[in-house]
């Protein structure tokens, strides 16, 4: 007879060794499975890896966002969407060497009646793979002997997502991965779409730069966001929006109680704080609407240095909110000041500053877009003999009957025009705002210069991927031949050369060339598990080529 205790702990050990196996099971079937060899014939389809941004088909902009770790650095065969989708089966012959199990991705239940005894198929990932804009997709496995065979599963689109060793036992498992239509539109990431790559990412730091408890972060709690970063001579002169908030108090706070610090660096690397540019009330409003009561300075964001080579002096460009507590945005009602360097020249970039006023602000002129947060950054740059000034709004109003707190979502920007960087600046009335062409509902603090053929490229936040939001997570950039009219967005995956140290990316600071068509990339981005953001450095090298050939490109 056992004692109790002896029952007890054989059905303890019993249990253990349960929990034992699964975990062992389920290991194993998450370990990336082994590939086989096999070759394309008589065709001139490209191959790709099986990785997060892969674009899977040829001519399409529909990338992986999600997949099984089972499928990870497999390599897949690029078909031709547009062909699939018109129920026009692709000549595919793949030639192998020996037994195989190619793994095949649809986008809905399959007839297995369609295969033949020799090539039976069966399901190992249910929700194994998410492509942008497409629905979930289920991967099978198809058996094939060694030779030479023709590839054809079924009348409708599919994906070839890579090639395996037929010796492995292959389970079933729901990877419960999410729907590719949640991402809204599809998007091109540089250096895995069929066209080549404007910047390759050659670099940087893998991990942050400036983050919680170096030198100068003392009373920040909240760390960093958007701003500018500028090069005057050897020296990088950073402005970013610091999340002070206040100790003891709720990190919520932290975005409210704000103030544009001045930090200086000669690698980009190592940074010291100089100053305090300017410092935010953090007084919530005491109405809802824009209303004079309210302090129009809560929240201070978003400054962007100038030269003025005319004047002979630096000019800032910074937002100030109204802050809400209880209605969402709690930033709202921005408005634009400039501001000027009491102290002339180029070295004078560390000021003091002193406010000029406010130079575009919501108003009669307003549309509706530009919404409840509006406005919410802006940047000047010159074209020919005037200047344009990206601004943006969130948060937008159907109509202004909906004014002032039923708001939708969506992060837009517009341009607005002047003759001079003192202003007055008008918002562009010709139907062209807000310019959906680069990102039809995402585009945030973009910061504008030219590259050596004198295209305008605009850098900025394509947006997270958390939140409840579907975004590309990454630094996007656009192309302008004309200084006004914007190209779709092209986003950067700098986690593919630096230790991913983030979970959310947003808003780049600059892209500084440094000679030898080498850029610096300054960004802020977010790493979940703390309450600090901090920043971070990247380097990309510009292929001139691609430059060019976007030009041409370019109406």
């Amino acid at each position: 007879m056992f004692s109790k205790n002896t029952k007890y702990n054989f059905k303890l050990k019993t249990a253990f060794l349960m929990l034992l196996t699964f975990c062992i099971q389920v290991s194993a079937q998450t370990t990336a499975w082994k590939p086989a060899s096999f070759e394309i014939v008589k065709s001139n389809y490209k191959i790709f890896k099986t990785t997060q941004y892969a674009h899977v088909f040829s001519g399409s902009k529909h990338n992986i966002v999600r997949l099984a770790p089972e499928l990870q650095g497999l390599t897949g065969i690029e078909l031709p969407l547009n062909k699939l989708e018109n129920g026009i089966n692709s000549s595919l012959q793949l030639k192998f060497k020996e037994p195989v199990q190619v793994l095949i991705g649809v986008f809905e239940e399959i007839d297995r009646a369609e295969f033949t005894p020799l090539n039976p198929a069966k399901i190992v990932l249910e929700n194994g793979l998410t492509l942008t804009g497409l629905s979930p997709v289920n991967v099978y496995a198809v058996s094939y002997p060694k030779g030479t065979h023709r590839i054809n599963p079924v009348n409708r689109s599919f994906t070839i997502l890579g090639v395996i060793k037929k010796n492995q036992n292959l389970g079933y498992r729901n990877a419960e991965l999410p729907d590719g239509k949640l991402w809204n539109p599809t998007f091109i990431v540089e250096g895995f779409s069929d066209e080549k790559p404007l910047f390759e990412i050659i670099g940087g730091e893998n991990k942050a730069v400036v983050d919680e408890g170096m030198p100068g972060t003392e009373g920040i709690q909240g760390g960093f966001e958007g701003g500018r970063v500028v090069k005057v001579g050897d020296t990088y002169h950073m402005f970013p929006t610091e999340r002070a908030g206040e100790k003891g108090v709720d990190y919520y706070y932290d975005r409210v109680k704000t103030r544009i610090g001045h930090w200086t660096s000669k690698d980009a690397i190592h940074w010291k704080r100089e100053s305090t540019i300017y410092q935010a009330s953090g007084t919530y409003a005491i109405t809802e609407d824009d209303n004079p009561m309210n302090d129009r300075r809560a929240a201070i964001w978003s400054y962007m240095p100038v030269f003025n080579e005319k004047a002979n002096k630096w000019y800032g460009y910074y937002l100030a909110y109204t802050v809400s507590k209880t209605i969402e945005p709690n930033h709202s009602f921005g408005r634009i000041w400039r501001c000027e360097s009491t102290v002339d020249g180029i070295d004078g970039i560390g000021g003091p500053y002193k406010d000029m006023g406010i130079i575009i602000e919501p108003g009669l002129d307003s549309e509706p877009w530009e919404g409840r947060q509006g406005v919410a950054s802006f940047f000047p740059y010159k074209v020919g003999d005037k200047y344009f000034g990206f601004y943006s709004g969130a948060y937008p109003f159907n109509s202004w009957a909906d004014y002032p707190k039923k708001s939708g979502k969506g992060w837009f920007v517009g341009l607005a025009e002047s003759n001079s960087l003192e202003g007055p600046w008008s918002r562009i009335k010709d139907g062209s705002n807000p310019i959906k062409t680069i990102h039809p509902f995402f585009v945030e603090n973009p910061i504008v210069s030219q590259l050596p053929n004198g295209l305008y490229i605009a850098i900025f936040d394509g947006g997270p991927d958390g939140w409840g939001h579907h975004l590309p997570n990454m630094i996007g950039y656009s192309l302008s031949k004309d200084g006004k009219n914007w190209g779709e967005a092209r986003y950067l995956p700098i986690e593919t050369k630096v230790n991913k140290w983030w979970d959310i990316m947003r808003t780049p600071l600059c892209l500084i060339p440094e000679g030898n068509d080498v850029y610096t990339i300054v960004y802020a981005a977010i790493d979940l598990k703390k309450r600090f953001h901090p920043m971070g450095m990247v380097k990309v090298k510009l292929n001139k080529d691609v430059m060019q050939s976007r030009l041409e490109e370019l109406k």
